[in-house]
């Protein structure tokens, strides 16, 4: 099967009933709403009750997106699950969501580790593999439990993430569509990974233990703004040159959404207005690997993103990671 084969059948999305405002973080924590608002375009985010899991969540994505693009769970041949906060250490999450889901037992299940960009990466990764002819349709999905990995008396984290789910089918591109993954990009710069991480909890300092490293979510905030900008703008420019396209020709772009303030940077340079953005960070705040697919249900839904329309999606995350993806619609 040729690289334009394969399209995004399907969407789905899920966010937990909980409603976290600024001012109920300002509650918590050292904050206010104005504080919050004006440095990262956050006005709320989405918290999953106790008893909910990152699996839960991803399952009820999946089963929307499912429903979206008319499969039944036994068509699915491979699932890949996104998330830097998984049910369990092992097994892997995505074979949690296979038996909620009732995928087939032939079915490639596994997750992806790439933090908030993870569904990229995802992405890329099902893609190949569907091109490689062995499989024939993929249910990928970024789903977060931001709020475990938190520290709740740190504003500089805490203000920033949300839990939520997103999911999408790929399968062939149906008869007389347009429809197709036009091209997929991803980086990595593993020397910066102690500007973005968790240190605590593997096993190069596995807990209980003597002075073992906080098991919540560290990040220098001014180097990693930094980071995001640059290279998001990269993988937005590099993956538009290697598919031939130019920035006008880009109906939506779909980010990462982790602040106002990058978003608004990558808008200039690729000398896009911000109306061709899609933008629901104020709701959800940052959800990671469910950020992308989540906005791009949302866009869909909402009529952002039509049938025949050109998508660019971009994201960053811990590792450090990057990545870019075009896709027709």
């Amino acid at each position: 099967m040729s690289a334009s084969s394969f399209a995004l059948l399907g969407t789905g999305a899920y966010v937990p009933e909980r409603v976290m405002t600024n001012e109920d973080m300002a509650k918590v924590v050292d904050t206010s709403d104005d504080w919050i608002f004006s440095r990262t375009g956050i006005k709320e985010r989405r918290i999953a009750a106790e008893d909910e899991q990152t699996s839960d969540m991803a399952t009820a994505a999946a089963k929307v997106a499912l429903e979206d693009a008319r499969l039944t769970p036994d068509q699915i041949d491979l699932l890949i699950v996104a998330t830097l906060t998984p049910d369990l250490p092992m097994p892997s999450t995505a074979c949690i969501v296979q038996a909620k889901l009732g995928l087939p037992h032939r079915a490639a299940c596994f997750d992806v580790s790439a933090a908030c960009s993870g569904f990229v990466y995802a992405l890329d990764t099902a893609w190949a593999m569907l091109q490689s002819g062995r499989y024939r349709h993929a249910l990928v999905i970024g789903a977060e439990k931001l709020s475990t990995v938190l520290d709740w008396s740190d504003r500089t984290t805490c203000v920033l993430f949300g839990d939520a789910a997103g999911a999408v089918v790929i399968g062939p591109t149906p008869e007389g569509s347009k429809a197709e993954i036009v091209g997929t990009k991803l980086y990595s710069e593993g020397e910066n990974t102690e500007l973005l991480w968790i240190p605590g909890g593997g096993s190069a300092h596995p807990a209980p233990g003597p002075d073992v490293p906080p098991r919540f979510m560290q990040m220098k905030g001014r180097e990693v703004f930094k980071f995001a900008v640059r290279e998001m703008e990269d993988a937005a420019r590099d993956i538009l040159e290697q598919c031939g396209v130019s920035a006008d020709e880009v109906d939506c772009v779909v980010p990462h959404q982790a602040n106002l303030r990058i978003i608004d940077s990558i808008a200039k340079f690729l000398k896009l207005p911000s109306d061709r953005f899609f933008v629901n960070l104020e709701l959800y705040g940052n959800t990671s690997a469910a950020s992308i697919p989540l906005a791009i249900d949302e866009a869909r839904r909402s009529g952002r993103i039509k049938d025949g329309s050109l998508s660019l999606l971009v994201a960053f995350g811990a590792g450090l990671t990057y990545g870019s993806a075009l896709v027709r619609w």
